[in-house]
Formats: C-alpha cells, sequence, structure tokens
C-alpha cells in the first residue's frame, strides 16, 4: 500500500454508507421532517480519549445526504485526542445534519474503537520486533473499514480473506494425511500465494521449517515450547528466515512477555471482534465558547 492510512476503495466506502443510511432511514427520517430545513451548523464531539479513525465514512455519510455540506476536520487520522476534543465543525442542511448523525457516529464510533484498542497493543511492544495482526474476526460487511481502522492504529492485516493467502490448519492437515503432503498441494496449486502453516508441536515446526512457507503459527504453544520454538527458527539452517506468529488466548496483560520471547507476529482477535464504541456526540450549534 502507498501509505498506512490508504482507506479502502471510494466506492467500497459509498457502499458502506448506502447500506447504512438505507437501513435507517427507510422511507424517511419523520423526525428530522419537523425541523424547519435551514442553514445549521454543529459539531463532532469525543467525550473520551481516542485514536481518532472514520473520517471518510463520516464525511461520506453527510455528503450523501447534502452535497454542499461544509466538514472541517481539527483533527488528522489516527490522532490521538483527549476527552473533549471537538474533532470537526459542520455547515449545512439541519434535516440533512441530524438524519445523518446516528449513521456517521456509528461508523465514527465503531473504527475508532478499533483504532483505539489496536494502538494499545502496539504500544505494548514496542521495543521489540513483534508486529500486530488482525485476522477475520471481523463485523459483517464491515471486514475492510475494520481492517483499516487496524493500520490506522498501527497494527498490520493479516489475510484479507479465504482468498488471497493460504493457511494451512488442523483440519486442512488431517484431509492431506501429513503436513508435509499438505505443504507440497498447497504449493502445486496456488505456487504464487503467500502460504502460512499452523503448527501444533516442535516436531510439526520442524516439518514446516524443512518444506519451507511464508510464515509458521505456533498456535497456543506454552512460554517454554514458543521460547524453543524461536531458537529453532532463529538458529542454522533457518537462520530467521520464517517469521513465527503466535495466536490464540492472547491479551494485553500478557501480551509483552510473548513479544520478549522474539516471535515476529502476534495476532490478536479481540482488535475487531471484541469492540467497544467510543463515546462520539454531534450536536447542532457552534462548539461551547465558540458561538
Amino acid at each position: 500500500m502507498s501509505a498506512p492510512y490508504a482507506p479502502p476503495p471510494a466506492e467500497q466506502v459509498e457502499s458502506d454508507v448506502a447500506q447504512a443510511l438505507a437501513e435507517d432511514l427507510g422511507s424517511g427520517d419523520v423526525t428530522a421532517a419537523l425541523l424547519p430545513d435551514v442553514a445549521d451548523s454543529a459539531y463532532l464531539l469525543c467525550k473520551e480519549a481516542a485514536v481518532v479513525c472514520g473520517r471518510p465514512w463520516f464525511d461520506a455519510c453527510h455528503r450523501a445526504l447534502d452535497p454542499d455540506v461544509r466538514i472541517d476536520w481539527r483533527v488528522a487520522e489516527g490522532d490521538h485526542v483527549a476527552a473533549g476534543t471537538v474533532l470537526a465543525t459542520l455547515q449545512g442542511r439541519a434535516r440533512a445534519l441530524v438524519s445523518a448523525e446516528r449513521a456517521s457516529l456509528n461508523f465514527m464510533q465503531t473504527l475508532s474503537g478499533t483504532a483505539t484498542v489496536t494502538a494499545a497493543y502496539v504500544e505494548a511492544v514496542r521495543g521489540t520486533r513483534a508486529k500486530i495482526l488482525d485476522t477475520r474476526k471481523t463485523l459483517p460487511g464491515l471486514r475492510l473499514a475494520q481492517k483499516y481502522a487496524v493500520r490506522v492504529g498501527g497494527g498490520v492485516n493479516h489475510r484479507i480473506g479465504l482468498y488471497d493467502t493460504v493457511m494451512l490448519k488442523e483440519n486442512h492437515v488431517r484431509a492431506a494425511g501429513s503436513l508435509t503432503a499438505a505443504i507440497q498441494a498447497a504449493r502445486a496449486m496456488h505456487p504464487a500465494l503467500p502460504l502460512i502453516v499452523e503448527v501444533e508441536s516442535i516436531a510439526q515446526l520442524h516439518e514446516a521449517l524443512a518444506q519451507g512457507c511464508d510464515r509458521i503459527l505456533i498456535d497456543d504453544f506454552d512460554a517454554a515450547t514458543r521460547r524453543e520454538a524461536v531458537r529453532i527458527a532463529a538458529g542454522a539452517p533457518y537462520l530467521g528466515k520464517i517469521p513465527l506468529e503466535v495466536s490464540g488466548g492472547v491479551d494485553l496483560a500478557g501480551l509483552r512477555a510473548i513479544a520478549e520471547d522474539g516471535v515476529d507476529c502476534i495476532s490478536i482477535g479481540g482488535l475487531t471482534k471484541h469492540v467497544r464504541a467510543i463515546d462520539l456526540s454531534l450536536k447542532l450549534g457552534p462548539p461551547p465558547g465558540e458561538a
């Protein structure tokens, strides 16, 4: 990617927004219709410390209902902000501002939540070699948006879906008859795709290293076995050429110890699965003290 914060294509953002507005507005906003359709202002307030994420979706929600709306952002995507920060001010039609409110906030609070928790995990491993990865445990329909939020928080995207990376796990190995057979079949059928292999023992680790792949997943290894796996992968004849990834049962409290064992990647399903929305609000009128 050309930039770490590059969002999904505009057509994807617009599709996300169209679906969100359709489910919220239905046949029309009956409450907004009570308001005079006049020019008005609003401001976006962040009520807690957070990493800002979701500006493209927020903008698209408001512009879908009022193409002439003016949105002046006071913070950049990826900024760490304190509670009470005014993120943006808006100038537009009153009805459109309130009709777009919930959909725009839903995107901002969800994506800022993912970016904020990702940033906490990234900070926890700072100074080690470990990168924080996401997983496919995303909200249906919002995978590209959430994976973008992970990047904004400083994390790295794992595979996007089942189509862009071959990932061999226990069921695939069982069906193929052995780990070696599964790796060879994957290489033969998809030679151009990255290959990630999950191993369940040191013996399988040696097998995966000998066969070769792009990354090895040491899932649910205890600390001693994990450190032994790092030693083996870093030593001759492998010399650390194949990165090791840890997944499964990883939380923030135990993260630093795992990273200090020398693994290359730690994947965290909770970045996108356990979403806690950031507390935001959109209020009509100018920000307090700026009237």
